[in-house]
């Protein structure tokens, strides 16, 4: 059996990632997440990143945690440290498209010799999305950073008709559906690999120009 640990942010990617190679069979030792302490991170997800411990535990996974300032020279340093401790047999990564990310990971597997797989990788961002919804995850609008995308949203949970919208939009006004050039963020509340839903019972919108966040103030498991 494979063993990997697994990135994890708590949004629809790495979350999606992580099921799929559960439905293969491969054990997720751990999830890991770095939290940032800005939010212009160049690397990771930020909003409502300090509730991936719920998603953990509704996942029913070990996490581990590591503090960044968000520095685009240090915060890869956090994260390979935090990669170092894990005796596994490579890492899961959720990116999609962004060249960026993924050669930085890379980099960073190279140096540890432990594989990256990326099962989401270069694939058909509409048709991954579609998958993830009929796959029965349950996925919110936690930040919008694109034109088209209004207050309305953020908080707004991914059916098939949002997504329907949300594709409309994209072409509308040139922004990735899946939000892996940072249209949107989002996070994930329930799936098929979770073992309790996240109820989110209070939340905050916060908007300025055309981005917007949605921060959940106060959750619990169902």
């Amino acid at each position: 059996m494979v063993k990997v640990s697994a990135l994890f942010s708590g949004g629809k990617d790495s979350t999606y990632a992580t099921y799929l190679l559960q439905q293969q069979g491969w054990e997720i030792a751990s999830l890991l997440t770095v939290i940032p302490s800005r939010n212009d991170s160049y690397m990771y997800h930020y909003p409502n990143i300090n509730w991936t411990r719920m998603q953990a535990d509704a996942l029913r996974m070990d996490i581990r945690t590591t503090q960044s300032d968000g520095d685009q020279d240090i915060e890869l340093v956090d994260l390979e440290r935090l990669m170092a401790k894990e005796d596994v047999d490579g890492f899961v990564s959720g990116a999609i498209a962004s060249d960026y990310q993924w050669s930085r990971l890379n980099e960073l597997c190279d140096r540890l010799d432990k594989p990256l797989f990326s099962p989401l990788w270069r694939k058909d961002q509409r048709a991954i999305f579609e998958d993830m919804l009929k796959a029965g995850f349950r996925i919110i609008v936690s930040g919008t950073y694109a034109e088209g995308l209004d207050e309305a949203w953020l908080g707004r949970e991914i059916d098939d008709d949002a997504f329907s919208e949300l594709c409309d939009l994209g072409e509308e006004h040139g922004f990735s559906v899946s939000g892996e050039g940072g249209e949107i963020e989002t996070f994930v509340t329930d799936g098929p690999n979770f073992s309790s839903s996240i109820s989110i019972k209070r939340a905050e919108k916060r908007v300025s120009c055309h981005t917007g966040v949605y921060e959940i103030i106060d959750a619990g498991l169902e």
